[in-house]
């Protein structure tokens, strides 16, 4: 049996021992509170930040194109303005 099935299986029984106790009210006490705190805390998912992050890599990618295009502007204006 491997590491994860035996955690399951165990956690499964865990969970069937405790469903008739007082133990179970509290543990879905529990997770209400810590489900409202963490939405208090704006939290995002790893799938929406992953996203943002590629977002965020082409809009740098695009910002670093347009700086590089302005030089280039930039530098020709200077070479017109240098023959005149």
């Amino acid at each position: 049996m491997d590491k994860v099935s035996f955690l399951d299986e165990l956690q499964d029984r865990l969970s069937a021992l405790m469903q008739g106790t007082p133990a179970s009210d509290m543990q879905k006490n529990i997770r209400a509170l810590l489900t409202q705190q963490f939405a208090r805390l704006d939290l995002v998912t790893r799938e929406e930040f992953d996203v943002q992050t590629k977002v965020l890599g082409r809009t740098r990618a695009k910002f670093e194109e347009l700086e590089r295009k302005l030089a280039e502007l930039e530098a020709a204006r200077s070479v017109e303005a240098a023959k005149r």
